[in-house]
């Protein structure tokens, strides 16, 4: 396929340059496998992924151009195009799109090089679907000092454009596992030295005991289920402890992304004050 690459005064590259076309396919899972790149839309996630050096391309407004110009004075390692309002439509997953989308490789790293480091804090999301919340953990666990997070079994992609745009960037901080084998990955992360702690409603240790007794101190990774199922009872039962987060109200349960949220700032608050 010939490159369509701009020079200064060309027209603009419509939603049918063969870049725009080949760009908007990265909606597609099965087309991000293939190239190995997803799409980043909007400032935040574009200049963190610059930061990050991950961007092939850039693709702007003429008005994005104008209200993003200290982004794009950082991306002359990338090759930038601008585009029209049509094309950035159609490369957008948003009702209003910002002006701005890269296009990234793909953060994979594998799950023993990220135990390599010796994480002391890592998220495992194990077969969640919504790419929503998926993203709000990446989000989450970065916040909360977390160095990895894993997608185990059948989970979410971590690229899908809502997960990225969940993220709010912070998928470009960490690393990023995808361990098709939960099993596997549970005991690679015992064997690295990793407290494995279940999340479950009706889990036999309270949150606030761990807290209590001081053993949220010591490195651990958390296990996250699915919004639907929870976690696999096999994997439940193969982690070190089931753990419920204590509801003080009336509320019957927590979501997924707000148990998460939980877990990890009490692991974090426990590691930070010992």
């Amino acid at each position: 396929m010939t490159q369509h690459f701009q020079r200064p005064g060309d027209p603009l590259f419509t939603q049918r340059t063969p870049r725009v076309v080949a760009a908007s396919k990265l909606h597609r899972r099965r087309d991000r496998e293939k190239a190995g790149r997803f799409l980043a839309e909007g400032p935040q996630a574009v200049r963190e992924a610059l930061a990050a050096g991950a961007v092939r391309d850039i693709f702007v407004t003429e008005d994005g151009r104008r209200r993003h110009r200290d982004l794009l004075h950082g991306a002359s390692s990338a090759h930038f195009s601008v585009v029209t309002d049509d094309a950035m439509a159609a490369l957008a997953d948003t009702v209003t799109p910002q002006g701005v989308i890269a296009v990234c490789d793909l953060r994979d790293v594998p799950l023993d090089a990220a135990l390599a480091s010796r994480p002391k804090l890592v998220a495992v999301a194990v077969e969640i679907r919504d790419p929503g919340n998926a993203g709000t953990i990446l989000r989450t666990a970065d916040a909360a000092g977390a160095t990895a997070v894993v997608f185990a079994g059948d989970a979410v992609d971590p690229y899908n454009p809502k997960c990225v745009r969940a993220s709010a960037g912070s998928l470009f901080h960490l690393d990023v596992v995808r361990a098709p084998d939960a099993t596997a990955a549970l005991a690679a992360l015992r064997g690295a030295g990793l407290r494995t702690l279940a999340t479950s409603g009706y889990g036999a240790t309270d949150l606030d005991d761990l807290l209590d007794d001081g053993s949220l101190a010591q490195p651990t990774a958390w296990l996250f289920g699915s919004e639907a199922h929870g976690l696999p009872d096999e994997l439940r039962d193969a982690a070190d402890a089931a753990v419920r987060v204590p509801i003080h109200g009336r509320a019957e349960s927590l979501n997924l992304a707000a148990a998460a949220a939980v877990c990890l700032y009490a692991s974090a608050r426990a590691q930070r004050s010992r």
